[in-house]
């Protein structure tokens, strides 16, 4: 069972910004977390200080959530700018 996704708006205003095969995959990804999360075990990491925030690896872009009731997608940018 999938889990409900919610994104922030800065993580929508991120995806519409950027070319839609880069989006696109990014949104699969995104999905495949809300379903099967053991996929992606691999490419996902806890953030250090972060309280609870996690970080999926998709290719050069980073995407900040927070897991619990609903996947709450909070940031996605490159990988040298997410961390700021």
């Amino acid at each position: 069972m999938a889990k409900p996704i919610e994104f922030s708006r800065e993580a929508l205003k991120a995806l519409s910004r950027m070319d839609r095969a880069t989006a696109r995959r990014i949104i699969a990804k995104i999905d495949q977390l809300a379903t099967a999360p053991e996929e992606l075990a691999n490419n996902i990491k806890q953030l250090v200080g972060g309280e609870g925030l996690m970080r999926l690896r998709v290719g050069d872009w980073r995407v900040v959530y927070r897991d619990g009731q609903v996947l709450a997608i909070i940031r996605i940018a490159s990988r040298g700018s997410v961390y700021e």
